[in-house]
């Protein structure tokens, strides 16, 4: 049973930076996929983007050359790392991954961008 945890997230104001990581236990293989989604207030929840277990990224067009996912293989871990954060970032930001074709989820956590 794969568990997903996620750490990071808080109160920044625009322009500012964070990091979120999340990491994966109860499993020894690498995980193919880890992504990052994000829900905002009174919207449906979005994919931000995601990496392969051979570093290939995509990113949605809204946080392009501002957030980098980046991974560690040998730890299961997965970060998402948000530069320049603009109001519009707000929201519950949540990680998930794929193995043995489930999905598991970290519990999310929220990230605020003040104006």
């Amino acid at each position: 049973q794969v568990q997903v945890v996620e750490s990071g997230g808080g109160l920044v104001q625009t322009g500012g930076s964070l990091r979120l990581s999340c990491a994966a236990s109860g499993t020894a293989f690498v995980l193919k996929v880890m992504g990052w989604y994000r829900q905002a207030p009174g919207k449906q929840r979005e994919l931000v983007g995601r990496i392969t277990d051979d570093g290939n990224t995509e990113y949605i067009d809204s946080v392009k050359g501002r957030f980098t996912i980046s991974r560690d293989n040998a730890e299961n871990t997965w970060y998402l790392q948000m530069n320049n954060l603009k109001p519009e970032d707000t929201g519950v930001y949540s990680c998930n991954t794929r193995r043995m074709g489930r999905w598991y989820w970290g519990q999310g956590t929220q990230v605020t961008v003040s104006s």
